[in-house]
């Protein structure tokens, strides 16, 4: 970020930092503290000026942003200025300004904040550029930008320093952007179909909804542990018990595990959930959710992942899991009933497979390990093992495996979906065998939860319920290869000492 440059003292202060402190206190000792400032009106952003040009020539506009080069001539001075919407030349003349303000411009460095006022015209070369006739230093840099705006190179400092990354990668800014996009298309059409939005609690007396290790606070007036939730599923479930029939939430999960470039301890996720519907119901939903996102976010609904053109219009590929896991690898199902069975598939292959895991765990691992990274065109994988899906609903024909979906595309995994177990006479027995393995030190299996099982005793409707994982999803629109490049602020080790 800063090679070449001098550094010294806690925060790395070198020679560059206190030439720009200088000049602070110079601006400070003139009256023209730039942090006594409190607001400047734009009329317009640097875009704006170059696509309304035929109506702002020889017109009066306010900008301001960064000051990003300069390139001086005599009495004249060219200055490249950057706002959110890109970038806008302006000249600066001594006539114009007056010699002293002129003058001021050399204590002016790229990364100082400025606004100016100015008239529209182009240059001989066709550049659009704005004649300045007053302006204002609104914040001062007291630390050189990135590279001089060419870009952020190095990985940890992209992640750690998100604003240095954002301030020089467009890039960065764009896959931004479109996550919001995403978010505002995925909230359109759930409210177009009647969807309720909700809140419901981020920290938990029972962490439940999905098989992960919560991370642990304490509160504490009530002098108890909480949990910080691994999934809002069985609140928004306690939901549809009271009668909110669809409900929905976008917000944080927490989940204590380790970090990948397809996995960060704190994500954004969706779940709705839908009476009366089942998990065939949630495969359109899930169709119609991906396809909103891509056209809004992006105008098409085909994406290049890795090099590759994917078609995300539906309908997409169904599947069952031993089937693909067949198709990809040659297993067949039979060599898959027992733990033993699966475990010398796994030793056969060179995948670990401890002989305390389940049967269920073992046959994922396989499906994850071998099968995944070729999903690469858009795919529900169904019918997976009842053992690793204690909410769901069993297939009537064949209790070993349940109504549940997980959605792929390039490799990824979307998210997850199922028809909703509402017995809770057999909800109970799920949790009772969960409780074992956490006893046997499975920690991620899922806890005993009496406050939902009586919500279930009250009478939960046939439900379809759906989590889709905005980061992934953003990942995939985006072609980003890590998750960290799609969250704002990833979670790191912090920095070493000295």
């Amino acid at each position: 970020m800063t090679g070449g440059r001098k550094a010294d003292g806690p925060c790395g202060e070198g020679d560059l930092v206190r030439q720009r402190r200088q000049k602070l206190v110079r601006l400070r000792q003139a009256g023209r503290d730039p942090f006594l400032i409190t607001r400047f009106d734009r009329t317009h952003v640097a875009a704006q000026v170059e696509e309304e040009f035929a109506s702002l020539e020889g017109g009066t506009v306010r900008v301001a942003g960064r000051l990003a080069a300069r390139r001086r001539h005599g009495k004249a001075t060219f200055v490249d200025l950057r706002d959110a919407s890109g970038s806008i030349q302006l000249l600066f003349r001594s006539d114009e300004v007056g010699e002293e303000r002129y003058g001021e411009l050399a204590d002016l460095d790229e990364g100082d904040v400025i606004g100016v006022e100015g008239s529209v015209f182009r240059t001989r070369t066709g550049e659009t550029t704005i004649a300045v006739s007053q302006f204002e230093l609104l914040a001062k840099a007291l630390r050189p930008p990135p590279e001089k705006w060419h870009g952020v190179r190095d990985v940890e400092t992209r992640y750690r320093q998100r604003y240095l990354d954002l301030m020089a990668n467009e890039e960065s800014r764009r896959i931004f952007r479109v996550r919001t996009h995403i978010i505002w298309a995925l909230r359109s059409l759930l409210e177009e179909r009647g969807f309720v939005e909700v809140d419901t609690p981020m920290m938990q007396s029972v962490p439940g909804g999905a098989l992960a290790r919560p991370f642990v606070t304490h509160h504490n007036a009530l002098g108890i542990d909480l949990y910080l939730r691994i999934a809002p599923e069985l609140y928004l479930k306690r939901l549809i018990v009271g009668g909110l029939e669809k409900v929905y939430e976008i917000n944080r999960v927490f989940r204590n595990e380790g970090i990948s470039t397809r996995h960060n301890p704190e994500f954004t996720m969706l779940e709705a959930y839908q009476a009366y519907a089942d998990y065939r119901d949630m495969m359109e939903l899930m169709e119609g959710l991906v396809e909103r996102a891509a056209r809004d976010a992006l105008g098409t609904t085909r994406v290049e992942w890795e090099g590759r053109e994917i078609n995300l219009d539906p309908p997409w590929r169904r599947v069952a899991l031993f089937d693909v896991i067949e198709e990809k690898t040659g297993v067949d199902r039979d060599r898959l009933r027992t733990p033993e069975k699966a475990r010398a598939v796994c030793a056969e292959r060179g995948l670990p497979a401890d002989r305390n895991l389940a049967l269920g765990t073992i046959i994922n691992n396989i499906f994850e390990r071998f099968v995944q990274p070729e999903l690469i065109e858009p795919t529900f994988v169904t019918d997976y093992p009842t053992a690793i899906s204690p909410l769901a609903k069993a297939h009537a024909d064949d209790p070993t495996l349940a109504e549940r979906f997980e959605p792929f595309a390039g490799g990824l995994e979307l998210g997850n979906a199922f028809s909703e177990l509402n017995d809770p006479e057999e909800q109970r027995k799920r949790f009772e065998e969960q409780a074992r393995w956490r006893a046997s030190g499975d920690l991620e299996a899922h806890p005993m939860d009496e406050d939902y099982l009586r919500a279930l005793e009250h009478g939960m409707p046939p439900t379809g319920g759906l989590g889709l994982g905005v980061e992934r999803l953003v990942m995939l629109l985006t072609g980003a290869s890590s998750i960290r490049d799609v969250i704002l602020f990833p979670h790191l080790r912090p920095e070493a000492d000295g």
